[in-house]
């Protein structure tokens, strides 16, 4: 704990200069298309500054999201970067899922989180959206925030908002799931209250900071796995007040005192719950599309 709290000296990397985020209208279904166009162009000059910064590998992830190929609602070159993506068309769609990564995910490492929005995408088919929501600063995973609420508490009502947001573009009938990830169950436990969602899955918890699943005071199922693999089995499922900051998440969410609906995730590890194939993903798939008695069970 003491290693949490007192700070790690560190190199500071040099911020990498980029515009502010382009100007939208609150999207609809109907101007989809346009935020995309606008966020697409936004990339691409985000791209060019990072260039001429001399920071190749920024500079080439951003150009990757000004492809005319992808879709983003938002995009934030500035500092580590956030990004809205979307995958399927989120207009039309009937089931939505929605991802929120956990730590060390920046715009140089969004590759990642991106190939597993994209497999649930292709494990859902026709009809369905993934959105893939980087949508604030998340902590390093060797910081002095990953082991406190501080960024989750940030980022809750960002992700409330967008929630609703999202709502307003796919409607009331459509079936919305949020599939957070590590430390971004610890951003979903902050936002559960109230939110507008039918499911909340938590993969590979360290905790959500809530002792209970009814702790978080949400009318959503809410679901809980972990792999065979994960590390964060090793993570002390507690929390402990130290020198005024609270360090930890408290209770384990597949334990049984929590109350979660446990299912299945195979034998994979931290970052294997989106594996094509995997048991996670089929579960996930299951869970997003309202098939809730063919989810396995732990």
């Amino acid at each position: 704990m003491g290693a949490v709290v007192v700070p790690v000296s560190a190199a500071a990397r040099p911020r990498i200069p980029a515009p502010a985020p382009a100007v939208l209208t609150p999207v609809t279904a109907s101007t989809l298309d346009e935020a995309y166009a606008a966020n697409r162009a936004n990339a691409a000059e985000a791209a060019g500054m990072a260039a001429d910064h001399g920071d190749r590998t920024r500079a080439a992830a951003d150009r990757a999201m000004a492809d005319p190929s992808r879709h983003f609602l938002s995009f934030d070159g500035r500092g580590s970067g956030q990004a809205v993506e979307i995958f399927g068309d989120l207009a039309h769609a009937d089931h939505v899922a929605v991802l929120v990564p956990g730590s060390d995910t920046t715009l140089e490492t969004y590759g990642r989180f991106r190939a597993g929005a994209l497999a649930l995408h292709d494990r859902l088919g026709p009809g369905t959206a993934v959105v893939a929501w980087l949508g604030y600063e998340t902590p390093g995973t060797v910081s002095t925030t990953v082991m406190t609420t501080g960024r989750a508490e940030e980022a809750a009502p960002r992700l409330k908002g967008f929630i609703r947001e999202l709502r307003g573009v796919v409607g009331r009938s459509a079936h919305l799931s949020l599939l957070c990830h590590s430390y971004g169950t610890v951003v979903c436990g902050r936002a559960a209250q109230g939110l507008d969602v039918e499911d909340i899955a938590l993969l590979g918890s360290p905790g959500t900071g809530a002792d209970s699943a009814a702790a978080l005071h949400t009318s959503a199922r809410v679901w809980a796995a972990r792999g065979a693999d994960d590390w964060v089995a090793n993570v002390p499922h507690a929390s402990a007040d130290l020198f005024g900051t609270t360090i930890g998440f408290g209770t384990d969410p597949v334990s049984p005192a929590f109350g979660a609906h446990v299912f299945a995730a195979g034998d994979g590890g931290h970052s294997d719950y989106f594996k094509p194939g995997s048991v996670s993903l089929d579960n996930l798939a299951r869970i997003v599309l309202g098939d809730t008695s063919e989810v396995t069970r732990a």
